[in-house]
C-alpha cells in the first residue's frame, strides 16, 4: 500500500484537525486526573498544561512537522470574560483559516468557502480524553521530569511520557516555565526517533489582544457550526451496529464516532494517542491494502468479507504499524445490514 491514505488527506481534513485540537482546549482541565497541584514533578508539571491552554493569552507562529511534512501556522489566543477566542492561519501551501469565539468555530479552506466541522478526535496532548478525565494517563506512560531547555525565547520544564508497552508512542512535553503553556512536543518511536513534533518558533505571551486578531479574512461562503457544550458526567460510548473489534490496545476507550459516508466509525483514544476504525461496504476490493505510515500515523487497510458482501476496514491514527494491524485484523462483520445498501 502506497501512503496515498494519508498524504492525500486535503487541508480541510487538517483543518478538522486543528479545531477540534482549539474546541478540546476550552474543556482540558488537566492532563493528569490524579496529579497534585504543587510541587516540582511531572505530574505536577501535567496538571498545569490544560489550564494554560485556556486561559493564556498569547499570539506566535508554531512549526508543525510530520515524516517529511512540515507545515507552519500564526496563532492568537485570548481568555476574556470567561470565553476562549482562537485564530488560526496558514503560512505556507494553500491559504485558509480557523476562527473560533467559545463553542462556535469557523473554518475557511482555499477555493471551497467556510465549512462546517465533522466530530473526530483530536491526538496528541490535547485529546479530548484528558477532558473528561476517562483515562488515568500514568496507568498507560510513565511521566519523567527531564530537566530545563528554552523554546521561542521561554524557558520551559522538559516532562517525558514514556509508554509502558510497545501499543503505543512515547511523548516529550516543553512546558512554559510560568504559565505551564505548551511550547514544542515530540511524538516518539520505540527506537527514541523523533516521529512527528510542534514547536514555536515565535511566541509573545501578553496580557490582552486586540479584537482585530480574532476577524475572519479571507472571502467564502460562510457556514458555521456551533459544538454543544460538553455536560457533566460521561457520555454513552459511540455505537457499533453490526461489527465488533475483538481487540485493541489496553486504556484505549471510545471517544467520538467521526463521519464515515456509508460506513460505520469508531474513534479510540488512551489520552495521548487516538485511532479510528472505519468499517465500508465496498464492493469490488481492488484498491491496495496493508500499512503505510507518515510520522507518527499510521494507516493500515484490510478487506473483509460478511456473507456475501464485502468490506473494507481501515485503521488511521497515531499508533504503531503492528498496532494498527492487529486492531483490523480484530474486526468482523455480525449483520451486514446494518450498513444499508451494499456499495456498488
Amino acid at each position: 500500500m502506497s501512503n496515498d491514505a494519508i498524504s492525500s488527506v486535503s487541508w480541510g481534513a487538517r483543518c478538522r484537525r486543528w479545531a477540534l485540537w482549539l474546541l478540546v482546549m476550552v474543556t482540558l482541565p488537566s492532563l493528569a486526573s490524579a496529579s497534585s497541584a504543587a510541587g516540582d514533578d511531572a505530574e505536577a508539571w501535567l496538571s498545569r498544561l490544560g489550564p494554560a491552554l485556556n486561559m493564556t493569552t498569547y499570539r506566535g507562529v508554531f512549526v508543525y512537522s510530520r515524516g517529511d511534512q512540515v507545515s507552519s501556522m500564526r496563532i492568537a489566543h485570548r481568555y476574556r470574560d470567561g470565553q476562549v477566542e482562537e485564530r488560526l492561519v496558514q503560512q505556507d501551501g494553500a491559504s485558509g483559516e480557523i476562527v473560533r469565539k467559545g463553542m462556535q468555530v469557523v473554518c475557511v479552506l482555499p477555493d471551497h468557502g467556510r465549512v462546517k466541522l465533522d466530530q473526530v478526535t483530536p491526538s496528541g496532548p490535547f485529546a479530548d480524553t484528558f477532558a473528561s478525565q476517562r483515562v488515568l494517563t500514568r496507568d498507560w506512560y510513565q511521566p519523567q521530569l527531564l530537566g530545563e531547555d528554552r523554546v521561542a525565547g521561554y524557558s520551559a520544564k522538559v516532562v517525558g511520557l514514556n509508554a509502558r508497552d510497545g501499543d503505543r508512542y512515547s511523548y516529550r512535553l516543553w512546558l512554559e516555565k510560568d504559565t505551564g503553556l505548551l511550547l514544542k512536543s515530540h511524538v516518539r518511536g520505540q527506537d527514541g526517533s523523533v516521529l512527528e513534533s510542534f514547536q514555536f518558533t515565535d511566541l509573545e505571551i501578553t496580557d490582552s489582544l486586540p479584537d482585530s486578531e480574532f476577524e475572519i479574512q479571507l472571502d467564502g461562503q460562510e457556514i458555521r457550526q456551533r459544538v454543544p457544550t460538553p455536560t457533566a458526567g460521561e457520555a454513552p460510548p459511540p455505537r457499533m451496529d453490526g461489527w465488533y473489534l475483538g481487540w485493541r490496545p489496553d486504556g484505549f476507550l471510545p471517544a467520538a464516532a467521526p463521519v464515515s459516508g456509508g460506513g460505520q466509525a469508531v474513534a479510540f483514544s488512551d489520552g495521548l494517542a487516538a485511532f479510528s476504525v472505519f468499517v465500508e461496504p465496498a464492493g469490488r476490493l481492488d484498491m491496495p491494502t496493508g500499512a503505510s505510515r507518515i510520522g507518527a500515523t499510521t494507516a493500515y487497510m484490510r478487506p473483509l468479507e460478511a456473507g456475501e458482501q464485502a468490506f473494507l476496514v481501515t485503521v488511521i491514527g497515531e499508533i504503531p504499524p503492528q498496532t494498527a494491524m492487529k486492531v483490523a485484523e480484530s474486526v468482523a462483520v455480525q449483520d451486514a445490514e446494518a450498513f444499508g445498501a451494499t456499495a456498488p
